[in-house]
């Protein structure tokens, strides 16, 4: 059986990645989204185990100086954190895993996991960055503003990523993002695992 991949995706606040990731994972098989632990509250209609493990801050420390996180980062005044073990097992059993995270993160899963893909989101512009922003209707002014100027400093490092989005058109980046794994899965190293009855049968004759 073949090993998961492993998938990073990363994007400002705003360019639309939850959604996409969301769409994804309903059309694509053998593949899931890591949940990543975070201190920070949950918001309404997030779930504990789905959308993230929600810890307190001694937790997470105590999880970070036992070595329990392949990655992690302070965003804003909150921690977040990618289990290692959690991420392993589902690669061990062959199963592909994106993981949800900054560029902090994705440098750090890059250096210990170089045969990972990563992918960067970006939106079509800054004004319609805005408007996602201001569209959520969860925050005040003053930390949307903090967002948007974080956004801006995210998408400095995109050139750190393998890929690159734009979520302009939803449809259409979904698409993208569906071929960026599916060209995974059809590498020669995976495809010589997944058809080796086959190449048997067709070079045995």
């Amino acid at each position: 059986m073949n090993q998961g991949k492993l998938y990073i995706i990363s994007a400002p606040s705003g360019a639309g990645k939850t959604s996409l990731v969301k769409q994804l994972l309903q059309q694509m098989d053998n593949l899931s989204v890591s949940v990543s632990h975070t201190t920070r509250p949950a918001r309404a209609g997030e779930v504990e185990g789905r959308d993230y493990f929600f810890v307190s801050v001694p937790q997470f420390k105590t999880m970070l100086a036992q070595d329990q996180f392949l990655e992690h980062a302070q965003v804003f005044d909150n921690f977040y954190g990618t289990s290692r073990l959690g991420v392993e097992q589902t690669l061990a059993q062959g199963q592909d895993v994106i993981l949800e995270i900054d560029w902090q993160g994705a440098r750090q899963i890059r250096q210990m996991l170089p045969d990972c893909t990563s992918i960067f989101i970006l939106p079509p512009s800054l004004s319609i960055l805005q408007q996602r922003l201001h569209g959520r209707g969860q925050d005040d002014e003053s930390v949307i503003q903090r967002r948007f100027a974080e956004a801006v400093a995210e998408m400095n490092h995109h050139s750190e990523f393998d890929y690159l989005l734009v979520n302009d058109d939803f449809a259409q980046a979904l698409t993208q993002l569906k071929s960026i794994i599916v060209a995974q899965r059809l590498v020669k190293t995976r495809q010589q695992q997944n058809l080796k009855a086959l190449l048997h049968a067709l070079l045995n004759p």
